[in-house]
């Protein structure tokens, strides 16, 4: 694609900057969450000139993202669709996509070098590898991000180097305090590693918004006929982003606040709004909406029953949420329905029903527990929960790590039995909620 960005249509924006200063972001999980929302922020600062914050993206599991992404030299594009139409930004911000595994190497390098100063994550909530009770997995996390991090952050401190900022871009309750606390637990054998961790990084929680569809190949047609070029790499999303940062840097960061990004004290009140009333309602929108034929989240919005579900799931969370300065969690959900309902970002249900294990403990079950102990009801959670139950029970197109083991529990039993085993006291999820707080 670079070679041939001069036959791009001239409505779409294009980098001008050089693409050859250094990398100063590792960023693991370079799936389209991250192409749509930080390396466009990234993409953005470099445009006015920064230098120094290219982004190495590091691909965990699948050489897919690697293969579309470097053959075009890290380029892609970005389409925001609403119902006005759309415009496409080609993303200059990607200098190249290593694959764990094959390049461990060179990801060790890239962050172990003096020109790295951040290292991100979108490894999704299983990416953290966290057991039942919320501890570290090490046997899964052997196989994750840990180890090519820890030695990366030895190879620093051996050479004298400054410390990192670890930056959480994944929906987990706190996930800057979760992602620092399973660190230390990976560097727990290693004590010197470990105190100078606790010295010299820092890990600060944020929150991410940004709606960003599974790209497919009808997708891309339309985009090469539209811009004049194929690209294997392309991304779609919502023309809405937001993204807020606990300002907490170990070093120098890029000057993302230009562009619309808040830098807070404490992130908490937006990351509950989020995961709660968002991502609660996406979740419920995602069981509920399969269960009635349902494929789309647009599709699912407009179906009379279900949007009262929805809205009545976050009239359920908004009182749990103890708000920020300036935040209206009545105008919130407004927006969000609407968002929901922008018939161009076609939002797969089978893809926000992914992993559901976990996702659901920060999604429903904390706002559960902290209406159980104000003596309220929540009828919206708990129908959300059993059409989960359902979609599980059912076995179809089940793609969740603990599908095996919630199946086996709920396999003959009762209704009410199968609740109690899930999401009872003693139930699989409910050190996975208490975990989540």
């Amino acid at each position: 694609m670079e070679a041939t960005r001069d036959r791009l249509a001239p409505d779409a924006a294009q980098p001008h900057f050089d693409r050859s200063q250094a990398v100063g972001i590792v960023h693991f999980g370079i799936g389209a969450f991250h192409r749509a929302h930080q390396a466009w922020y990234t993409d953005q600062v470099l445009a006015t000139g920064a230098r120094g914050w290219m982004i190495a993206g590091v691909s965990l599991r699948s050489p897919e993202v690697a293969a579309q992404l470097n053959p075009q030299g890290g380029l892609y594009t970005l389409t925001e669709r609403s119902g006005d139409g759309a415009s496409t930004r080609l993303i200059g911000a990607v200098r190249e996509v290593l694959v764990a595994g094959a390049d461990s190497a060179a990801v060790v390098a890239r962050i172990a070098s003096p020109d790295c100063h951040i290292v991100s994550f979108t490894v999704t909530e299983k990416g953290y590898c966290r057991a039942a009770d919320g501890s570290l997995d090490r046997a899964a996390a052997a196989t994750g991000f840990y180890p090519l991090l820890a030695e990366g952050l030895a190879r620093r401190r051996d050479a004298g180097l400054p410390g990192l900022t670890l930056l959480s871009c994944d929906n987990l309750g706190a996930n800057g305090r979760a992602l620092g606390r399973l660190m230390r637990e990976w560097l727990a054998g290693d004590h010197a590693l470990a105190r100078w961790f606790d010295a010299e990084c820092t890990v600060p929680d944020t929150m991410i918004d940004r709606i960003v569809p599974a790209t497919t190949e009808r997708d891309r047609e339309q985009l090469a006929a539209r811009i004049g070029l194929e690209d294997a790499g392309a991304v779609f999303a919502e023309p809405f982003s937001q993204w807020v940062i606990e300002d907490s840097f170990a070093g120098p960061r890029p000057r993302w606040e230009d562009h619309g990004v808040q830098f807070v004290r404490d992130v908490a009140p937006y990351e509950a709004a989020k995961l709660r009333m968002l991502n609660g309602a996406h979740s419920l929108l995602a069981y509920c909406g399969l269960a009635a034929g349902h494929e789309f989240v647009h599709q699912a919005i407009a179906d009379p029953r279900l949007r009262a579900l929805a809205t009545g799931l976050m009239v359920e969370a908004a009182p749990t949420i103890a708000t920020g300065e300036g935040q209206d969690l009545d105008a919130y959900a407004a927006d969000l329905l609407a968002r929901f309902a922008n018939p161009a970002m076609r939002h797969r249900l089978a893809q926000i029903a992914m992993d559901g294990s976990q996702k659901i403990p920060q999604r429903w079950l904390a706002t559960l527990a902290d209406r159980s102990a104000q003596g309220l009801e929540s009828p919206a959670i708990e129908e959300a929960m059993r059409c989960w139950l359902d979609h599980l029970r059912g076995g179809r197109d089940v793609n969740d790590p603990l599908a095996p083991q919630l199946q086996q529990l709920l396999e003959g039993a009762s209704v009410t039995e199968g609740w109690n085993r899930v999401f009872g006291p003693r139930g699989m999820l409910a050190a996975g909620a208490a975990a989540a707080e």
